[in-house]
């Protein structure tokens, strides 16, 4: 078994204007900042073995500042929790997006689909959850794994068989969302907002 707490990364200018990134590379804002640092208080008092991110800047960036906030080693990056590719909606507004596709669950050229996302990203969990078991075994290993709103949406989907998030719901900045991976599943333990 391998505890694995998914952070959403710290705001960007890009979040602020409710832009659509995907894997446009934009770095965090001061706000994003304190995003990090509040997750990073959220997760402090419970024992951690290490910290994976994605490798587009605002997690790598999210993800540094909660392994020196919680003295971990340097983040290893691991692709498959980069964001979801957007395509042709990368740039847009969300309204904008939106507008012309309807909802997220449109066939946009260019992007992924969710279950793509979801299906990249699981095997990136197995991988690390996989290394885990093998340094730590027989005891669990705890892992911080900081990624995006896309990949959290779809994981999330995933392991609460559709009823998580509910139609609305945002996936705040700095977010922490626990799982257990044991045995080729996921199964949630819980959301807090930073």
């Amino acid at each position: 078994m391998t505890l694995l707490t998914v952070v959403r990364h710290g705001q960007t200018n890009w979040n602020l204007d409710r832009r659509i990134q995907g894997s446009t590379d934009i770095p965090l804002n001061d706000t994003g900042r304190a995003d990090a640092r509040r997750a990073a208080a959220v997760l402090a008092g419970s024992g951690y073995d290490a910290v994976y991110a994605s490798p587009l800047m605002r997690a790598r960036e999210t993800a540094q500042i909660i392994a020196d906030e919680l003295a971990l080693p340097e983040p290893v990056l691991t692709r498959g929790m980069r964001e979801r590719e957007f395509g042709e909606g990368e740039g847009l507004l969300v309204d904008e997006y939106l507008q012309r596709w309807g909802d997220w669950t449109a066939t946009v050229p260019g992007a992924e689909t969710l279950n793509q996302v979801r299906d990249r990203a699981l095997n990136s969990l197995e991988r690390i959850a996989r290394a885990a078991r093998r340094r730590s075994a027989p005891r669990a290993e705890s892992i911080v794994v900081v990624s995006h709103g896309g990949v959290l949406r779809a994981l999330l989907l995933h392991a609460s068989g559709g009823t998580l998030p509910r139609e609305g719901d945002v996936l705040r900045n700095g977010s922490v969302h626990r799982f257990v991976a044991e045995r080729g599943s996921l199964r949630l333990l819980e959301s807090v907002a930073a």
